[in-house]
């Protein structure tokens, strides 16, 4: 088992992407905890710490939509994971598939 601790020198919290395996799809943004990492490696399933209800939650615990880990990765400064997951449902807590569904228009340059 690896050290966690080593991925929270620079605070409490760090941020998980969540992207869909084979299509690369980025599902959405959490944030773990220390707790939250532990259990995530434990289990398989992703467990990330809500910053407005300030408790851990499972992801698909209500809805029934989980994410089982295919794999996880640490950026070059240890301060952020990507991992890698097998998406049951929808991964937002609207509906979609994804979170990222909003369109921001912006001026794009040549």
């Amino acid at each position: 088992m690896i050290d966690v601790k080593k991925y929270f020198k620079k605070g409490d919290l760090i941020p998980a992407i969540v992207q869909e395996t084979g299509s690369n799809e980025v599902l959405m943004l959490a944030y773990m905890n220390e707790e939250s990492l532990k259990k995530t490696l434990e289990t398989g399933y992703t467990w990330f710490y809500s910053r407005s209800r300030q408790e851990l939650w499972n992801k698909g615990a209500t809805s029934g939509h989980f994410q089982k880990i295919v794999s996880i990765k640490g950026d070059c400064d240890d301060d952020t994971l990507l991992i890698e997951v097998i998406q049951t449902g929808a991964a937002c807590h609207t509906g979609n598939h994804s979170c990222f569904f909003n369109d921001i228009e912006f001026n794009k340059q040549d």
